[in-house]
């Protein structure tokens, strides 16, 4: 498995719309690009920071290089609108060695 964080500032006010955004926007990139799902944190100096889960880097390193193109363009501008600052590459990119996450399934 192979995980790749992202952060992101948000527009004050605009936080519902940024969450509702990612949230669509990571369904339409399972569906598309194979990912294993997302989460989405908050750190203490208000970033949002998703960490997403691959099967593998090659997976992930495709979608990357297609952008994570997603055809619903509604969705793209809502998650684009809400941002503020973000970082032009991934905070961090980890193969998985140990997985000891309890799913609850």
């Amino acid at each position: 498995m192979f995980v790749a964080a992202y952060w992101w500032k948000v527009h004050p006010g605009k936080e519902a719309q940024f969450r509702a955004a990612w949230r669509r926007g990571t369904e339409l990139i399972q569906a598309r690009y194979g990912s294993l799902g997302s989460r989405l944190h908050r750190d203490d100096e208000g970033r949002f920071i998703g960490v997403a889960e691959w099967p593998d880097r090659a997976t992930w390193q495709a979608a990357f290089d297609a952008r994570m193109v997603y055809d619903e363009p509604a969705t793209r501008a809502a998650f684009v609108d809400a941002i503020a600052e973000t970082a032009r590459e991934p905070m961090l990119l980890m193969e998985v060695t140990d997985d000891l996450l309890d799913r609850g399934g």
